[in-house]
């Protein structure tokens, strides 16, 4: 199996400001600005997403499960082997889990979740020896700092402006 193996800083961080670009998308005012996208073993985005879920009324609608589904569309079938999965904030417990199922080699994310991440912060799925497949993780602390910052800081606005309404 090929795999593209993001694993340059510049690397890494080209796929994440993919995914806040893909986050600035976000259709309401009432989504979370969190943006996905699933790169191919050559580096091309395959899947991309932003979050749904008010402009859907689809509870399932995150970023990464809307670019999962792009991407196993894209391909042709549901194993995303040897793709990257970027997305600008930890995973949940449903998205890390769909990330697992995909087979997806790796997740690449930008800001940590202390209240709901999957990916180490709350818990970590993606690395459970129990599962059969355990993709790579690349947590905030493997990108440039500005970007991990710079998607920290997009959600922080968004809940600025909710909390003092």
């Amino acid at each position: 199996m090929t795999e593209a193996r993001p694993g340059t800083r510049e690397e890494i961080d080209a796929a994440l400001r993919l995914a806040l670009a893909e986050s600035e998308r976000t259709h309401t005012s009432e989504d979370v600005p969190v943006g996905a996208v699933v790169l191919d073993p050559g580096g091309r985005v395959i899947g991309a997403g932003h979050n749904e879920r008010e402009a859907t009324g689809d509870p399932t609608a995150h970023a990464e499960i809307v670019a999962l589904r792009a991407a196993a569309r894209n391909k042709g079938e549901w194993r995303l082997s040897g793709c990257t999965l970027a997305v600008t904030l930890e995973p949940c417990t449903m998205c890390a889990g769909a990330s697992v199922l995909a087979r997806v080699a790796r997740l690449i994310y930008g800001a940590r979740d202390p209240k709901a991440g999957a990916a180490g912060s709350l818990w970590d799925v993606l690395r459970d020896r129990r599962l059969n497949h355990r993709p790579e993780v690349i947590p905030p602390d493997l990108v440039s700092p500005d970007l991990a910052s710079r998607c920290g800081d997009v959600l922080a606005e968004f809940f600025s402006h909710r909390r003092f309404r």
